[in-house]
Formats: structure tokens, C-alpha cells, sequence
């Protein structure tokens, strides 16, 4: 675990938010794109270290996709439920269901973990 301070996830965030509220996305489509891109940054951050993770964001007619990249080659694996006390190990849970789509991919110096979400019909 790092032992530093989590980085300032609110700009991002705020950029989000208003870039789905210019698009007319449904409150709670964006509420949830927030906060699976919260998982994600603090992911980042938790397990690889990364002090200031790199998020795209990408917002075709349809869809919504972020990625979150960090320096670690290291794939995100979701943990069993094994505690249902435990106060951790269920952000790739959540991501999953939040979204319509999620995933990590390697790249040359680190990963992707990224997540799409659909408009509604």
C-alpha cells in the first residue's frame, strides 16, 4: 500500500460530470460513470503507485469510455468474497457493475484499465 496521501481525483471528476451533463446524460448514468472512475483512480494509485494516473476520456455518440493508466504492468484481478466485513477489495466488483463493459490491457510501460458505458436507448 502507498504510504502517501491519495492524489486530487476532483478535477477529473468535475470534468466528467460536466462533460456528461453538456451531453444530456441521465444523472444517474453519470453518477455512476463518477464513481467507477473513482475505483479506478484510487486503484491506480493503491496498487500501483501511481501518484498521478493518467484518465481519457472518451465520449463517442453512444458511449462513454474512460481509461485510467498507471505505470504498473501488474493486471487488476477482482478478489472472492471471502469477508464480507473486509474494507476493501471490492472496487473491480463495483466497476463491473456500474458499466456496461470493463477491462484491462497491458501496455509498454504499464496498463489501461478502462470502462464503457451506453446511453440509454
Amino acid at each position: 500500500m502507498c504510504a502517501f496521501n491519495p492524489p486530487d481525483w476532483s478535477v477529473v471528476r468535475r470534468e466528467l460530470h460536466a462533460l456528461l451533463a453538456a451531453s444530456d446524460w441521465p444523472p444517474d448514468a453519470a453518477a455512476d460513470a463518477e464513481l467507477a472512475l473513482h475505483e479506478l483512480f484510487v486503484n491506480a494509485w493503491k496498487h500501483a503507485g501511481c501518484q498521478a494516473p493518467h484518465v481519457i476520456v472518451a465520449l463517442r455518440p453512444r458511449t462513454l469510455r474512460v481509461s485510467v493508466c498507471d505505470d504498473s504492468p501488474d493486471l487488476p484481478e477482482p478478489r472472492a468474497f471471502t469477508d464480507p466485513y473486509a474494507v476493501s477489495g471490492r472496487g473491480l466488483h463495483l466497476v463491473r457493475a456500474l458499466t456496461h463493459r470493463f477491462g484491462a490491457d497491458p501496455l509498454k510501460n504499464g496498463k489501461v484499465v478502462w470502462f464503457e458505458l451506453d446511453a440509454a436507448a
